[in-house]
């Protein structure tokens, strides 16, 4: 991960082309999974839910108090025992690419954006 020298809030928006027919896995997954431990790591999950433009295309948006503080919860998320070694092969088997843009927050937007917990 590249240093993020941006101090304010962000917004770290990620979209997933997935393997054809692993959209249900993949949802069940996040959903009963994934979203908990993030939870649990302090990160803000502020939107998720399947492209409606196709049945290959995922998104999953966190929003960050800083750069530096989305570093630091999302490596000791993907650098953690229990994403490791209880989802990340599994999940994984069900990406074909991802994309990732991080895109800077005014204070009202994280605001707005973290009073809606909502996915899909």
């Amino acid at each position: 991960m590249k240093p993020l020298a941006h101090r304010g809030p962000v917004l770290d928006l990620r979209t997933y082309k997935l393997v054809p027919g692993g959209r249900e896995t993949f949802d069940r997954i996040l959903r009963e999974s994934a979203l908990p431990m993030l939870a649990r790591h302090e990160i803000d999950v502020v939107g998720y839910g399947p492209s409606l433009a196709d049945s290959d295309h995922y998104y999953l948006a966190r929003a960050f108090p800083s750069g530096s503080s989305r570093e630091r919860r999302l490596g000791v998320f993907y650098g953690g025992d229990e994403w490791k070694q209880g989802y990340e092969g599994t999940v994984s088997e069900l990406i074909e690419t991802y994309h990732t843009v991080v895109i800077p927050l005014t204070e009202d937007a994280l605001a707005s954006l973290s009073g809606r917990t909502t996915g899909g």
